[in-house]
Parts: structure tokens; sequence; C-alpha cells
């Protein structure tokens, strides 16, 4: 499985050093690692926690909670359907249904050749423009059978290649911005903490 390439390993770095503890940077270090292979790789994972200092289970842990984080492969798009309450009275059932034909795939899976995976999605927030679809999380609402057939096309034929990269890019601008705090501040404080925590251990165990 494919690690992180040495110019996402390099920018993983420079995010790090952004955070007052490294360990703030999990989810964005995850979301950097699946924007190049799709999904988060066992390597990719192993090198996250590496960075981090974390276990790598810890990794996996916090990756599973969230959607948006994918464990196994994923296709190129990942088209989600809405089916909640305004989408649903809007067809979105229908809709989903008639999505699983034209992919010829069943909600869940990715078609043969990877490029389309799809999904049913918890509500997307564009309840005025049911049935709402989401494409590697842009949204495209007020979608029927017709223009969902359309999108379906455009997608593949790379029309949309412009406002839509492939799936794993959640932003195409990288933060630069510290959290505010400084640097020193937080250094001295780290150590103190590792400090107390070393005298508690010691403590403990001259209780035996």
């Amino acid at each position: 499985m494919a690690g992180l390439t040495p110019e996402n390993l390099a920018r993983a770095r420079e995010t790090v050093a952004l955070y007052p503890q490294p360990r703030s940077a999990l989810i964005p270090l995850c979301h950097q690692a699946q924007a190049q292979e799709g999904w988060l790789t066992p390597d990719a994972i192993s090198q996250i926690a590496e960075l981090v200092g974390v276990s790598a289970a810890e990794v996996r842990g916090t990756a599973s909670f969230y959607d948006m984080l994918h464990l196994e492969p994923v296709g190129k798009f990942l088209i989600g359907v809405c089916t909640n309450i305004s989408c649903m009275l809007g067809g979105a059932y229908e809709l989903l249904a008639h999505a699983e034909d034209r992919l010829g795939i069943r909600c869940g899976q990715t078609t043969a050749d990877g490029t389309f995976t799809l999904e049913e999605m918890e509500c997307l927030a564009g309840c005025d423009g049911p049935t709402c679809v989401a494409v590697n999380y842009r949204y495209f609402p007020n979608q029927d059978e017709s223009t969902f057939d359309t999108l379906v096309d455009d997608l593949a034929a790379g029309r949309l290649d412009g406002d839509v990269p492939c799936h794993g890019t959640v932003s195409r601008v990288d933060r630069t911005v510290t959290l505010m705090a400084q640097r020193d501040e937080v250094l001295a404080e780290r150590a103190a903490s590792d400090r107390a925590r070393s005298e508690r251990q010691a403590a403990k165990e001259a209780k035996g």
C-alpha cells in the first residue's frame, strides 16, 4: 500500500508545525493523506501516527468515526444522495433507485472501473433544493433522473474537473496560519506537563 509521497510528507510536517500539540493535526493529516490516494491506506495511517505521536490504532479509531474519512478504497467520484425528509418528499428514494440502475451498482458499492461509488447520505443542508446530491462533498441540488444522468456523464467526461476534484480533496488551499499561541509558552507548558507526569509516575512506583 502507498504511503505519503515525499511532497505530501513535507506538507504533513508543515501542517504539524502549525499546532501547539502534534496530535491536534491528526484529522488534517488524514484529509491530506486521503487526498493522495482517495482513502487512508495502512501505510499512510502508520506515517500519520508517527508524525503526531499516537498509535496507528488511534488514527484508525479517529478516522472510523468520521463519514468523510475512508479506510477502504472508494471511487474517483463519491456520489451521495440525500434521503432526509425534504429530499425524501422530493423523490430521493426514487432518485437513489435510478442512480443504482444508471451506475449498475447498489448503494455502498463502487463501479468495476473504480470511477463511481454510490452512498445514501444524511441531510446535506440543501433542503430548499431537493433532491440534493453530493459529489466528493460538492453539492448539486434540484436533481432528478434526467439531471442526474447529465451529471454522471459530465463527471465521466471530465467536464466538471474544475469544480469537482478527485475524491479526498476537501480543500485546494493549504492552511499556513498557526494557532494564536506563543510557541515558547507552548513548549514550556508541554515540558512542565511532562515533568509532572514523570513525577506522578515516580511517586506511584515508589509506593509500590
